[in-house]
């Protein structure tokens, strides 16, 4: 095989888990080049930057927020539900403090600003905040609460100053990095991966390809359809002006290139029902890293998984409403995590939340927001909800009608959650923040077919990984030689259940497990770096 270029550690994506993958396999002293079909960053730069970290960490003892590995430990069982092995998940825990010192003394800043009140995502005066259920009824029976949701110092959503960090710190230890460089394919030898096959866009063109991939993501919110023919053009770029090149791994190639949520075809093979919900992430999340793995045999599991955030706080009045299925009957404790709203929705009900309020959590609501109280993402979608997704009804028989509710199961569901407020008795469901239903009342459409309020969705399967080291596997549970697996490519702790900064989190435990792993089984040390004739530099 002719190779233009020879490392020791390949890394396909470079977002949270790549980044994280290359600064571990440095730290070993190997050779590392990171591969990225676009400018780097991924998910992870345009997220709210947010880890999932327990156990006392030091920004949890500087907040005077007491928490152990024990109750991090019983809590997450609970959330994971054995998606990875209780090994794995005590080392995650373990390893979280650690963890997050390592990202500190890299360069990522996190500040001990605790969150006085529960929300979904804090404003920016906290930094520090309860970012899953713990809360809540089950899991406070089962551990002890702490606020674990470790938010990058910034201003709205500061993904990017958890990664760039990162990045700098990948950079200075001596990671070469391709950008506009997509895979296509990994090169095997006599059942080993030893490098993989790409195509590289330079000079003009891949500077016109970057400007795209960012003006697609600016909109793909707002004008879906300009930023999907923006991306085909991007696409069309690396078709005609690709440069084919064979890249040496002698090490192994490591795979974090995220999800699939983008490759709208996986979505529909393996998770259907979540179809129409809004793609949250970029480009990259287009599933290229687990295709690759299934190319040479790589098992996948949990694909049809995927998070969807139905957050009905803030503004906190609206969880005092109901959430109602097609004939009316609740079927989740409203305050809970959105993730976990978004699984009872559309997992279980087919995708329908049409939330059930009256005028005196409307008018609540509305003083609640803005003013500092949330976040500009948060504030926008509330009113415009509030405004133009509530049908009044002045009547039983009429909420019934406009919700397109059987009104015998309404009556029913209204009732019995009025009286058990009326005598000071448990919701059925353990919720906590209550308040009687009287007409008139409005019905909000927050299900995944609603047109006003779109339900943002992540796919959190991947490709089966030895979980001692990320190690790709086949169906029959065998290795493959020199192919490890992290982020979002990979089967892991958030597989099963997702918490704000628990796939964060993930990328981090386990890009540095997978380059920890691909870089000593590398033969030979190679202080000097790439070889690439015809490149200058980082990418």
């Amino acid at each position: 095989m002719s190779w233009d270029a020879s490392v020791d550690v390949v890394v396909v994506g470079f977002g949270g888990a790549g980044a994280c993958a290359a600064l571990e396999a440095r730290a070993l002293d190997r050779s590392v080049l990171a591969l990225d079909r676009f400018g780097g960053g991924g998910a992870t730069a345009i997220s709210g930057g947010v880890v999932y970290a327990g156990g006392g960490t030091h920004i949890q003892q500087e907040a005077g927020v007491e928490d152990s590995t024990d109750a991090m430990f019983a809590y997450l069982k609970a959330e994971v539900q054995g998606v990875v092995s209780d090994a794995t998940l005590r080392h995650f825990c373990d390893e979280s403090v650690s963890n997050l010192r390592w990202l500190s003394d890299h360069g990522v800043p996190f500040r001990a600003a605790l969150c006085p009140v529960k929300t979904s995502y804090p404003t920016d005066d906290y930094f520090l905040y309860y970012s899953g259920n713990e809360g809540f009824s089950p899991f406070r029976e089962i551990a002890k609460p702490a606020a674990r949701g470790h938010r990058a110092v910034g201003t709205s959503l500061p993904g990017k100053n958890f990664y760039e960090p990162l990045r700098a710190a990948a950079l200075a230890a001596g990671v070469d990095v391709w950008t506009q460089c997509r895979v296509r394919e990994l090169i095997e030898d006599n059942g080993r991966v030893t490098g993989v096959l790409a195509t590289r866009l330079r000079g003009a063109v891949a500077r016109r390809h970057a400007r795209l991939e960012k003006l697609a993501i600016r909109l793909v919110n707002y004008v879906p359809r300009l930023a999907k023919r923006l991306r085909r053009m991007a696409a069309r770029l690396e078709e005609r002006h690709g440069e084919p090149c064979r890249v040496e791994a002698r090490g192994g190639v490591v795979l974090a290139a995220g999800g699939f949520i983008y490759n709208r075809e996986m979505v529909k093979r393996y998770a259907e029902p979540y179809r129409r919900g809004m793609p949250l992430g970029t480009s990259g999340c287009g599933g290229l890293g687990i295709e690759l793995g299934r190319s040479v045999g790589g098992d996948v599991d949990r694909m049809g998984r995927v998070s969807a955030w139905r957050f009905l706080n803030p503004p906190e009045a609206l969880v005092r409403g109901v959430l109602l299925n097609r004939s009316g009957a609740r079927y989740v404790n409203e305050s809970l995590y959105g993730a976990a709203i978004g699984e009872a929705m559309v997992d279980h009900n087919d995708g329908v939340g049409l939330l059930v309020i009256d005028d005196a959590i409307k008018r609540t609501a509305k003083s609640q927001v803005g003013r500092g109280r949330t976040q500009w993402f948060q504030t926008a979608p509330a009113l415009l909800n509030l405004w133009f997704n509530c049908r009044r009804a002045d009547s039983m028989e009429a909420l019934a009608k406009v919700g397109g509710f059987d009104l015998n199961t309404l009556r029913t569901t209204l009732e019995s959650y009025n009286a058990a407020i009326a005598a000071d008795a448990p919701d059925a469901f353990g919720k906590e923040l209550r308040q009687a239903l009287r007409p008139p009342f409005y019905v909000m459409d927050c299900g995944i077919r609603s047109k006003v309020w779109p339900l943002p969705t992540l796919t959190l399967g991947g490709l089966v990984v030895d979980e001692r080291d990320g190690q790709v596997l086949r169906t029959d549970r065998s290795g493959i030689e020199g192919l490890f697996a992290a982020g979002r490519n990979a089967v892991g702790i958030c597989s099963r259940q997702y918490v704000s900064g628990l796939s964060i989190a993930d990328c981090v435990y386990s890009g540095r497990r997978a380059g920890a792993a691909a870089a000593r089984r590398s033969s030979d040390v190679d202080p000097v770096g790439v070889r690439d004739p015809g490149a200058g530099g980082h990418g």
